[in-house]
């Protein structure tokens, strides 16, 4: 992973759990990365996922509008309509991959623009199984809000 990815996902992950005041309490240990912290909160569940992570660019609708939005080159994209670019079918398997960083996209996914979560949620080496599940959880909140 690129030095930029790494600060951007930093960046992201210190502005989410800022702006969603996340109880620092339930928090799993830190690890550095490029000595800085990124936190990893210990939730699994994908809607928690989302608003720690996600909401901070993408909105708490999924529709693009979060506090961080103005300020990125490239705008955020409506995750409610990733069925309906893909014939009306939920694409699971690739937004996991999209989301761990483990395929390429264009625009702002998986570049500066777009931090790569998954290995930020897989970053405590006793945590790696949970990696996964973070990640699956969250794709599979992503299809529930898709728009009909």
């Amino acid at each position: 992973m690129s030095k930029q990815m790494v600060a951007g996902a930093m960046v992201c992950a210190a502005i989410a759990v800022w702006a969603f005041g996340q109880d620092t309490s339930r928090q799993i240990p830190q690890q550095q990365m490029d000595s800085e912290t990124v936190k990893l909160i210990a939730s699994v569940d994908g809607p928690t996922l989302y608003r720690t992570y996600c909401a901070v660019c993408h909105g708490t609708t999924g529709k693009g509008g979060g506090p961080m939005a103005e300020s990125l080159k490239v705008p955020p994209s409506d995750l409610t309509r990733i069925a309906s670019h893909n014939n009306g079918e939920f694409p699971l398997a690739r937004v996991e991959k999209i989301i761990a960083g483990d395929e390429a996209v264009t625009k702002g996914h998986g570049s500066q623009a777009m931090p790569v979560w998954g290995p930020i949620f897989s970053q405590i080496a006793w945590d790696q199984d949970l990696g996964r599940l973070r990640i699956r959880n969250l794709a599979t909140y992503l299809k529930g809000i898709q728009a009909r």
